[in-house]
């Protein structure tokens, strides 16, 4: 069983990206939302076993991008290339100077691979114009660029001038970078072998980072786009120092900044294109549509493991759809996924035995680095035979342990409805005609639900971690709860709500919470997710609600692997906000990035359990 740890209330460092973007500037190549290096370095000095260079390498279209490499000085043997592509700076700058760690982890240095860090296009010391998630170009001329053909000409110059390389390279990064790493095995050098996308981002109107089904991610958004989205001087955009909000009160802070035109004017100041797009671009269209990745996923010719986290906050939704396009799209590619117990790359930055205030009884980071992401390289770089054995390495919360599969999900899983019941409760039977067929309440805009029980400017990167039961007595919230369990159960898969609601306003949100309660009334959030009802049938053309007429909204969460041990209870929870992580709905049907105070309205909503108006959660349950 699962052993919970009570803590104080406060996320993992103040202020997520404020404090992790200057601990990427100090350190080097870094991730968006939690940009960090190994908190420990390693006992293992680098610039005595390896000589830093720096080039400028020349793209197709005369475009240069600094690229900062460190070899071997062992030169008795070839090694491998192992690449990472970033926008968060590829320092530190100067021949002479030296990161703590080198690769995708702690420890990488004494494996002896000739480590490479570019700055992309447009950030930093690379040459060009930064686009955010590059639109990838199927069809090009031969001067035509986007991050496939940037890393196809970085490749080549590589292994053509970089002396002692042995012809293979390897391609990784997190988060952002991510992004980088899937686009670059795209058309793939033949060079390229080997690519690790970890929590990649790569649908920002679908589920990463900024959007999840359409809603606006207000907090996580805001504080990415002030820090690294403003235009700096010259030709080259970098991360700067992030915003001042005065007051760590980030709940009230939004709030009382008003709609979210309001940060345009006193914020951004048109100073950011990126939150500029993103405020004239409230629908699913081409602009959007250009900017995910996935359905380029196809003829994917290196071997590819994907890695995600069941507590990321910021990109589980790339890790597994990733995944998921290559299998249906390259399905003779070498593909496989890792999935652990880690918020936004954890695996990257400390021994993962924990995540606020859960405990997993094992260092899952370090096992994941030398039982998986090492052997995928050496076996593919370096021809040692370490082949995974697997399609998915999955770690299972709830009962605290790997599992190696041959598909994710799991085959065997079946799907299972738990029904939103009479009397607060829930049932695996679909529910009758009820006297009282729904439940309602008042949701108000300026009185929204949060998201964390304490105060925070950002998206806290452990905010599935904390104890649910803050929202308790609010009652704008919905509780069902079930029995304790007889037996164990093991969800492995997807989580589907499907609810039957109503407003007597024009729009809203349903946010949906499956809830894990430990005997010792702890509350554990296993998943949680937010729909738009003007999305509801479609993500290109919203349509109001009417008021007082049913609508069902059918949505599916992210997938988990979960245990729900004996003697613990299932528990949904289901409300209108989730702020700040959330933006907040005027409940009237508007552009709400263009919503004036007077559109933000209180509305009667009603939740629907009865007959063929069955609201209920359904599940993908191991037999």
């Amino acid at each position: 069983m699962r052993k919970v740890k009570l803590m104080p209330n406060r996320p993992l460092f103040r202020g997520t990206l404020l404090g992790a973007l200057a601990l990427a500037i100090e350190l080097g190549p870094g991730l968006i939302g939690a940009p960090l290096l190994a908190q420990t370095a390693a006992p293992f000095d680098i610039p005595t076993h390896y000589q830093k260079h720096e080039y400028q390498i020349p793209m197709r279209d005369g475009v240069k991008l600094f690229t900062a490499v460190y070899v071997p000085r062992d030169t008795t043997t070839n090694w491998p290339i192992l690449l990472s592509r970033t926008p968060y700076s590829a320092r530190p700058y100067g021949v002479d100077a030296y990161p703590r760690s080198l690769g995708p982890g702690p420890n990488w240095a004494q494996e002896g691979y000739i480590f490479v860090t570019q700055d992309v296009r447009g950030r930093y010391r690379s040459e060009g114009h930064f686009v955010h998630m590059t639109p990838h170009q199927e069809h090009k001329g031969p001067k035509d660029v986007d991050e496939s053909t940037d890393t196809w000409d970085t490749i080549d110059w590589l292994v053509k001038h970089v002396p002692h390389n042995n012809g293979r390279v390897g391609l990784w990064g997190i988060s952002y970078p991510g992004f980088f790493a899937v686009a670059g095995m795209i058309d793939a050098h033949p060079a390229l072998k080997a690519v690790s996308p970890e929590a990649p981002q790569a649908d920002w109107f679908m589920g990463d980072d900024t959007r999840h089904n359409g809603a606006f991610f207000l907090a996580s958004t805001f504080n990415f786009m002030y820090a690294c989205g403003r235009l700096g001087t010259g030709t080259s955009m970098t991360c700067g120092q992030g915003f001042d909000f005065g007051t760590q009160d980030g709940y009230k802070f939004f709030l009382d900044m008003g709609p979210l035109p309001t940060a345009e004017e006193k914020y951004f100041k048109g100073q950011s294109p990126g939150w500029t797009a993103f405020m004239e671009h409230g629908t699913y269209d081409d602009f959007w549509k250009a900017r995910t990745i996935l359905p380029h996923l196809k003829n994917i010719r290196p071997a590819v493991l994907t890695v995600g986290g069941w507590y990321d906050a910021n990109n589980f939704y790339g890790a597994l759809h990733v995944f998921e396009a290559i299998e249906k799209q390259s399905p003779s590619t070498d593909n496989a996924i890792v999935i652990g117990p880690w918020s936004h790359g954890q695996w990257y930055r400390n021994e993962g035995s924990r995540v606020g205030q859960l405990t997993f009884g094992s260092k899952t980071s370090e096992e994941f680095q030398t039982t998986m992401l090492l052997p995928f390289f050496d076996d593919h770089l370096k021809g040692k035979g370490t082949h995974l054995k697997g399609k998915a390495f999955v770690y299972e919360t709830g009962g605290n342990r790997w599992h190696t599969l041959d598909s994710w999900p799991p085959k065997q899983a079946v799907s299972r409805a738990i029904y939103l019941d009479t009397g607060a409760t829930l049932s695996y039977q679909p529910p009758g005609a009820r006297e009282t067929p729904a439940d309602a309440y008042v949701s108000d805009p300026a009185n929204p639900v949060p998201f964390v029980p304490g105060p925070s400017t950002d998206m806290d990167p452990d905010y599935m971690a904390q104890d649910q039961r803050f929202v308790s007595a609010r009652p704008d919230v919905l509780f069902y709860q079930g029995p304790p369990l007889t037996e164990e159960l093991t969800v492995a898969g997807p989580v589907s709500p499907t609810l039957f609601v109503s407003s007597n306003g024009t729009d809203g949100d349903w946010i949906v919470k499956v809830i894990d309660v430990h005997p010792d009334g702890f509350q554990e959030l296993v998943r949680g997710d937010v729909a738009r009802a003007k999305f509801r049938n479609s993500f290109e053309k919203p349509e109001p609600l009417v008021p007082g007429q049913v609508a069902q909204l059918d949505f599916t969460m992210l997938d988990v692997y979960h245990t729900f041990q004996k003697g613990h209870r299932i528990m949904v929870q289901v409300q209108s906000s989730w702020f700040p992580l959330v933006d907040r709905n005027p409940q009237t049907f508007v552009d709400i990035y263009h919503a004036r105070a007077a559109d933000f309205q209180k509305a009667t909503v009603r939740v629907y359990r009865s007959g063929a108006r069955a609201s209920r959660v359904t599940m993908s349950v191991l037999p």
